[in-house]
Protein backbone atom coordinates (compact mmCIF):
# COMPACT_ATOMS: atom_id res chain seq x y z
CA UNK A 1 0.00 0.00 0.00
CA UNK A 2 1.30 3.30 -0.79
CA UNK A 3 0.07 7.00 -0.31
CA UNK A 4 -0.71 7.45 -4.07
CA UNK A 5 -2.85 4.43 -3.78
CA UNK A 6 -4.05 3.97 -0.38
CA UNK A 7 -6.63 0.64 0.72
CA UNK A 8 -9.51 1.73 2.71
CA UNK A 9 -12.32 0.24 4.55
CA UNK A 10 -15.73 0.97 3.83
CA UNK A 11 -19.40 -0.24 3.82
CA UNK A 12 -20.07 -2.74 0.64
CA UNK A 13 -23.15 -1.22 -1.29
CA UNK A 14 -25.47 -2.66 -4.34
CA UNK A 15 -22.83 -1.84 -6.43
CA UNK A 16 -20.02 -3.77 -5.49
CA UNK A 17 -21.70 -6.77 -6.48
CA UNK A 18 -19.79 -7.13 -9.54
CA UNK A 19 -16.50 -6.72 -7.86
CA UNK A 20 -17.44 -9.15 -4.91
CA UNK A 21 -18.55 -11.98 -7.44
CA UNK A 22 -14.78 -11.27 -9.36
CA UNK A 23 -13.09 -11.90 -6.00
CA UNK A 24 -15.26 -15.10 -5.41
CA UNK A 25 -14.05 -16.53 -8.46
CA UNK A 26 -10.15 -15.45 -8.22
CA UNK A 27 -9.77 -17.15 -4.20
CA UNK A 28 -12.51 -19.65 -5.11
CA UNK A 29 -9.81 -22.49 -5.36
CA UNK A 30 -9.00 -22.49 -1.60
CA UNK A 31 -7.74 -19.46 -1.84
CA UNK A 32 -6.36 -19.42 -5.19
CA UNK A 33 -7.77 -18.32 -8.76
CA UNK A 34 -10.44 -20.53 -10.15
CA UNK A 35 -10.71 -18.47 -12.96
CA UNK A 36 -11.06 -20.74 -16.42
CA UNK A 37 -12.03 -23.85 -14.05
CA UNK A 38 -15.86 -23.99 -14.41
CA UNK A 39 -18.35 -22.68 -16.91
CA UNK A 40 -20.18 -20.39 -14.75
CA UNK A 41 -18.19 -18.87 -13.00
CA UNK A 42 -21.00 -16.18 -11.42
CA UNK A 43 -21.74 -19.59 -9.44
CA UNK A 44 -18.84 -18.43 -7.30
CA UNK A 45 -21.08 -15.43 -6.48
CA UNK A 46 -24.17 -16.65 -6.55
CA UNK A 47 -23.29 -18.76 -3.53
CA UNK A 48 -21.00 -16.98 -1.19
CA UNK A 49 -21.72 -13.41 -1.54
CA UNK A 50 -24.89 -11.95 -3.94
CA UNK A 51 -27.27 -13.29 -0.60
CA UNK A 52 -25.25 -11.21 2.12
CA UNK A 53 -24.78 -8.02 -0.01
CA UNK A 54 -29.01 -7.85 -0.46
CA UNK A 55 -30.16 -9.36 2.68
CA UNK A 56 -27.34 -8.31 5.11
CA UNK A 57 -25.81 -4.95 4.08
CA UNK A 58 -25.34 -3.88 7.33
CA UNK A 59 -22.74 -6.56 8.31
CA UNK A 60 -20.85 -6.69 4.66
CA UNK A 61 -17.81 -4.47 4.29
CA UNK A 62 -14.75 -4.31 2.08
CA UNK A 63 -11.47 -2.90 1.00
CA UNK A 64 -11.74 -0.17 -1.73
CA UNK A 65 -8.96 0.50 -3.97
CA UNK A 66 -9.58 3.27 -6.37
CA UNK A 67 -13.26 2.89 -6.12
CA UNK A 68 -13.25 -0.96 -6.26
CA UNK A 69 -13.96 -3.39 -3.89
CA UNK A 70 -10.62 -5.60 -3.37
CA UNK A 71 -11.53 -7.79 -0.46
CA UNK A 72 -14.49 -8.42 1.48
CA UNK A 73 -16.06 -9.83 4.62
CA UNK A 74 -19.66 -10.77 4.66
CA UNK A 75 -21.69 -11.84 7.75
CA UNK A 76 -24.78 -12.76 8.81
CA UNK A 77 -26.34 -11.77 12.16
CA UNK A 78 -27.98 -14.75 12.81
CA UNK A 79 -27.26 -18.00 10.97
CA UNK A 80 -30.62 -19.42 11.43
CA UNK A 81 -33.12 -16.14 10.27
CA UNK A 82 -29.93 -15.90 6.86
CA UNK A 83 -30.44 -19.42 6.12
CA UNK A 84 -34.22 -19.19 6.21
CA UNK A 85 -34.33 -16.13 4.39
CA UNK A 86 -32.73 -17.55 1.74
CA UNK A 87 -34.42 -20.47 1.41
CA UNK A 88 -37.33 -18.66 1.07
CA UNK A 89 -36.19 -15.72 -1.66
CA UNK A 90 -32.62 -16.32 -2.46
CA UNK A 91 -32.60 -20.30 -3.81
CA UNK A 92 -35.88 -20.45 -5.63
CA UNK A 93 -34.86 -18.34 -8.78
CA UNK A 94 -31.10 -19.88 -8.72
CA UNK A 95 -32.50 -23.19 -8.41
CA UNK A 96 -34.75 -22.14 -11.53
CA UNK A 97 -31.85 -20.71 -13.63
CA UNK A 98 -29.31 -23.76 -12.28
CA UNK A 99 -30.76 -27.01 -12.80
CA UNK A 100 -28.81 -30.23 -11.24
CA UNK A 101 -28.51 -32.14 -14.34
CA UNK A 102 -26.71 -28.82 -16.35
CA UNK A 103 -23.63 -28.78 -17.86
CA UNK A 104 -20.22 -27.55 -16.35
CA UNK A 105 -17.50 -28.98 -14.90
CA UNK A 106 -17.08 -30.56 -11.28
CA UNK A 107 -17.11 -27.10 -10.04
CA UNK A 108 -20.01 -26.21 -11.92
CA UNK A 109 -21.78 -29.24 -10.42
CA UNK A 110 -20.45 -28.58 -6.75
CA UNK A 111 -21.81 -25.21 -6.50
CA UNK A 112 -25.23 -25.94 -8.09
CA UNK A 113 -25.58 -28.89 -5.51
CA UNK A 114 -25.23 -26.41 -3.05
CA UNK A 115 -27.96 -24.08 -4.36
CA UNK A 116 -30.45 -27.12 -4.16
CA UNK A 117 -28.94 -28.38 -1.30
CA UNK A 118 -27.33 -25.46 0.24
CA UNK A 119 -25.82 -27.02 4.13
CA UNK A 120 -27.98 -26.12 7.35
CA UNK A 121 -25.57 -24.71 10.49
CA UNK A 122 -25.87 -27.47 12.86
CA UNK A 123 -27.95 -26.09 16.27
CA UNK A 124 -25.52 -26.57 18.42
CA UNK A 125 -23.01 -24.17 16.63
CA UNK A 126 -25.75 -21.44 16.12
CA UNK A 127 -27.21 -21.12 19.73
CA UNK A 128 -23.41 -20.67 20.98
CA UNK A 129 -22.09 -18.71 17.70
CA UNK A 130 -25.14 -17.37 16.05
CA UNK A 131 -23.50 -15.12 13.97
CA UNK A 132 -21.09 -15.76 10.62
CA UNK A 133 -18.69 -14.58 8.19
CA UNK A 134 -16.95 -14.85 4.86
CA UNK A 135 -13.64 -13.25 4.15
CA UNK A 136 -11.87 -12.68 0.70
CA UNK A 137 -8.99 -10.57 -0.63
CA UNK A 138 -7.07 -10.23 -3.86
CA UNK A 139 -3.22 -10.38 -3.59
CA UNK A 140 -3.46 -6.72 -4.26
CA UNK A 141 -4.89 -6.50 -0.88
CA UNK A 142 -2.91 -9.02 0.92
CA UNK A 143 0.07 -8.75 3.50
CA UNK A 144 -1.33 -5.50 4.34
CA UNK A 145 -2.94 -6.07 7.65
CA UNK A 146 -6.53 -5.85 5.53
CA UNK A 147 -7.88 -9.01 6.87
CA UNK A 148 -7.53 -8.09 10.66
CA UNK A 149 -8.89 -4.91 10.17
CA UNK A 150 -11.93 -6.11 8.25
CA UNK A 151 -12.43 -9.09 10.62
CA UNK A 152 -12.55 -6.59 13.52
CA UNK A 153 -14.62 -4.44 11.69
CA UNK A 154 -17.08 -7.33 11.57
CA UNK A 155 -16.97 -8.83 14.77
CA UNK A 156 -17.37 -5.07 16.58
CA UNK A 157 -20.86 -5.37 14.29
CA UNK A 158 -21.32 -8.27 15.47
CA UNK A 159 -20.60 -7.74 19.49
CA UNK A 160 -22.71 -4.37 19.10
CA UNK A 161 -25.68 -6.48 17.84
CA UNK A 162 -25.79 -8.48 20.77
CA UNK A 163 -23.89 -11.35 19.14
CA UNK A 164 -22.27 -13.78 21.38
CA UNK A 165 -20.25 -15.54 18.91
CA UNK A 166 -19.67 -16.05 15.39
CA UNK A 167 -18.12 -19.41 13.42
CA UNK A 168 -16.81 -19.87 9.65
CA UNK A 169 -16.17 -22.36 7.71
CA UNK A 170 -12.95 -22.82 5.53
CA UNK A 171 -11.57 -25.44 3.04
CA UNK A 172 -9.35 -27.58 4.63
CA UNK A 173 -6.74 -27.05 1.64
CA UNK A 174 -6.51 -23.34 2.80
CA UNK A 175 -3.52 -23.87 4.58
CA UNK A 176 -3.01 -20.11 4.96
CA UNK A 177 -6.43 -18.97 5.78
CA UNK A 178 -6.21 -21.79 8.82
CA UNK A 179 -3.20 -20.28 10.03
CA UNK A 180 -4.70 -16.94 9.77
CA UNK A 181 -7.91 -17.82 11.92
CA UNK A 182 -5.14 -19.93 14.24
CA UNK A 183 -3.32 -16.47 14.75
CA UNK A 184 -6.35 -14.50 15.04
CA UNK A 185 -6.89 -16.51 18.03
CA UNK A 186 -10.08 -18.77 16.74
CA UNK A 187 -11.00 -22.13 18.38
CA UNK A 188 -10.11 -24.87 15.23
CA UNK A 189 -12.88 -27.53 14.85
CA UNK A 190 -12.30 -30.83 12.53
CA UNK A 191 -15.69 -32.40 11.75
CA UNK A 192 -17.10 -34.07 8.36
CA UNK A 193 -13.62 -33.53 6.05
CA UNK A 194 -14.13 -29.56 7.05
CA UNK A 195 -12.62 -26.74 9.19
CA UNK A 196 -14.69 -24.71 11.07
CA UNK A 197 -13.39 -21.68 13.70
CA UNK A 198 -15.55 -20.16 16.21
CA UNK A 199 -14.96 -17.00 18.86
CA UNK A 200 -16.59 -15.91 21.48
CA UNK A 201 -18.08 -12.12 21.31
CA UNK A 202 -17.00 -9.73 23.77
CA UNK A 203 -20.29 -7.15 24.73
CA UNK A 204 -19.53 -4.07 24.13
CA UNK A 205 -18.18 -1.56 26.96
CA UNK A 206 -21.21 0.71 28.20
CA UNK A 207 -20.91 4.39 28.63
Amino acid sequence: MTDAAPIHLRDAVADDRRALYDICVRTGDAGRDATGLLRQPELYGHVYAGAYLQFQPGFAVVADLHGVAVGYVLGALDTVAFEEHCEAEWWPPLRAAYPVRGGGTDIDHRLVTAIHQPRRTPPEVAERYPSHLHIDLLPVAQGLGLGRRLMGALMERFAAAGSPGVHLGVDPRNEHAIGFYEHLGMRRHDHGGGVLFTSRLAAPDGP
